[in-house]
């Protein structure tokens, strides 16, 4: 079992920035693919970025591309999600998950076995 918490989160001006944690516990992270999604009112979640087990590869949606970055930092068993050039559309809640059966990503949701809790990302214009 692993244990996914998210601190942080928070209000933002439009064009800034934000950076994300995820800490694991129970297991290390880096023995999963992982990745962060985010999730509006009313809407299907959806995959913001992924990493590989090794980090060596990475995915992004076409509407983050070239503005977030995912990483880890396998000495505190953290997945981080930098984000910059934040923009209202980028308001939502995020989540950061792991699978336990993924061998790289999926978009689908239903593929990941631990998520966090969520945490709020606001931005204001």
């Amino acid at each position: 079992q692993v244990q996914l918490v998210e601190p942080g989160g928070g209000l933002v001006q439009a064009g800034g920035s934000l950076r994300l944690s995820c800490a694991a516990s129970g297991r290390t992270l880096s023995s999963y693919p992982v990745a962060w999604f985010r999730q509006a009112p009313g809407k299907e979640r959806e995959i913001v970025a992924a990493c590989s087990r090794s980090s060596f590869s990475t995915y992004y949606a076409d509407s983050v591309k070239g503005r977030f970055s995912i990483s880890r930092d396998n000495a505190k068993n953290t997945v981080l999600l930098q984000m910059n050039s934040l923009k209202s559309e980028d308001k939502d809640v995020y989540y950061c998950a792991a699978s336990e059966y993924l061998i790289w990503y999926s978009s689908d949701s239903t593929s990941y076995t631990y998520w966090g809790q969520g945490t709020q990302v606001t931005v204001s214009s």
